[in-house]
């Protein structure tokens, strides 16, 4: 299968890149290259031939179509996207014009060439969000988002994915255009740019600068390994049904504070500082304006419909998340660098 994925240099999007040329399918990586991508995230497929890279944004429709024209894929997986809240706090019109106006773009782009090729039956597009759509749960074990929950978005970022999620099912409703979408908890792993919260905590705590934690670290999140979630979205792609989203979950909630102490304890054992642990480094900051008290993702449907349940738990997976970080140096001293990187964000109201 040839596969168009928008987002590719980006640390979900490369994932699947990378898992997709692993197993067989030919790629065209399509990326505007803003901020948070970069192509180190794939320089290991990069040379193989059943892989293209066009730099191009969504926001350019005359762009889209030519690539359309020229590498005539089978299915697209869009992971395009703004995606940092703080970031979209402060600026949010490039969320609107990337999340909403790109997707649009991108709609009408693969509609138009679907038509033009006859509607093969086997044409997919596949639309990845994120569960920020849903809003704010309580703490609750019993409340878990489902694909009926209501949306209920509570930022700049999941404003603009909402929409881009209701384009995409109107856009099947309307046209006949055949779409799945999927909505997924927190990813985290290798290759993830360092202004999240995992990354953020990792790499000040070997430069030995505070650990920001939001508020009091009450906040709870779903996480979800990054290769894990690479793996959902290629069998969503090929398996799932038309019009019908599937909601994508690590199944491991914890709050901002307990996971930075896991954080702690893991680099306690593998990089020991000379005195005390990197949790004497950890400081409670003001809050985010809006922030979400928690999320969590019932993925019922994906494991009895499809079959697919996360293979990594939480604990290897930051364990192996912390190794990757301290053997990639090279990759992430760089992005440091990048605009507002290492600076706080999101404080505007």
């Amino acid at each position: 299968m040839k596969i168009l994925v928008t987002g590719g240099a980006g640390f979900i999007g490369s994932a699947v890149v990378r898992l997709a040329i692993a197993r067989g399918h030919q790629i065209v990586n399509l990326d505007a290259l803003t901020y948070a991508a970069c192509l180190d995230n794939v320089a290991s497929v990069a040379d193989d031939p059943n892989y293209a890279f066009d730099q191009t944004d969504i926001r350019d429709r005359a762009g889209l179509d030519r690539i359309f024209s020229e590498h005539a894929p089978d299915a697209i997986m869009h992971l395009a996207a703004e995606s940092h809240v703080d970031r979209s706090i402060d600026g949010p019109e490039d969320f609107i014009q990337t999340n909403i106006t790109g997707t649009y773009n991108l709609l009408e782009a693969a509609r138009r060439y679907w038509i033009d090729r006859g509607r093969p039956g086997l044409f997919r597009f596949h639309h990845v969000s994120t569960d920020e759509v849903f809003g704010s749960l309580p703490n609750d074990p019993a409340k878990l988002f489902t694909e009926d929950t209501p949306y209920d978005p509570r930022s700049p970022y999941s404003a603009s994915k909402a929409a881009s999620d209701h384009l995409v099912r109107a856009w099947h409703e309307t046209y006949g255009l055949p779409v799945v979408l999927s909505n997924c908890s927190n990813n985290y792993g290798p290759f993830h740019f360092p202004e999240k919260l995992i990354p953020v905590t990792i790499l000040n705590a070997l430069a030995g600068k505070p650990l920001p934690i939001y508020g009091d670290g009450s906040n709870i999140r779903d996480w979800l390994y990054v290769e894990d979630h690479a793996d959902a979205l290629l069998l969503v792609l090929q398996k799932g049904e038309l019009g019908r989203s599937y909601n994508i979950g690590g199944g491991n909630e914890r709050s901002n504070l307990e996971l930075v102490r896991s954080l702690c304890t893991i680099l306690d054992e593998l990089r020991p500082k000379p005195e005390g642990s990197y949790a004497d480094q950890i400081s409670f900051v003001a809050d985010r304006p809006g922030h979400d008290a928690r999320y969590a993702i019932d993925a019922s449907r994906i494991r009895q419909e499809l079959g697919w349940t996360p293979a990594v738990s939480l604990e290897d997976g930051l364990r192996k998340t912390v190794e990757w970080y301290l053997n990639n140096e090279a990759w992430w001293r760089p992005l440091q660098q990048r605009k507002g990187v290492g600076v706080r964000l999101g404080e505007k109201v």
